[in-house]
């Protein structure tokens, strides 16, 4: 089973992703900033880390340079998901390492289209 890192400072948001992503057989961590989240990672990369950009503590995008820095660090796929919807921060993100960048809101059809174009998942028969 893949396991998938979901970091964001709303545990509403967090528990909604994670629903999601179980229902597409993920196991799932949670981490509510991106320190707790490089923690995490120092210990053990998930498969992919879903990721906010704003957080207290360290956001998203210091989290994934640091991320990026790690030995095998380069193996889980980002996929940043946020508000943050100007060219500048998705241009910012996917220069910086990201994989992927999803909008909030976002739904079960969104994620798992983005999940399947870095190839997390299969596309459905």
């Amino acid at each position: 089973m893949k396991t998938c890192l979901v970091v964001d400072d709303s545990s509403v948001i967090r528990k909604i992703a994670s629903r999601i992503l179980e229902d597409m057989n993920f196991r799932i961590v949670e981490a509510e900033d991106g320190a707790v989240a490089l923690e995490i990672c120092k210990r053990e990369l998930p498969d992919a880390v879903l990721l906010d950009w704003n957080m207290p503590v360290m956001d998203g995008f210091e989290f994934m340079v640091h991320l990026r820095q790690l030995p095998g660090g380069d193996a889980p796929k980002v996929v940043f998901c946020t508000t943050e919807n100007g060219i500048d921060h998705i241009s910012k993100a996917l220069h910086g390492g990201a994989n992927e960048y999803i909008m909030k809101p976002f739904d079960k059809d969104i994620v798992a289209a983005k999940f399947q174009e870095v190839g997390l998942i299969a596309a459905p028969v």
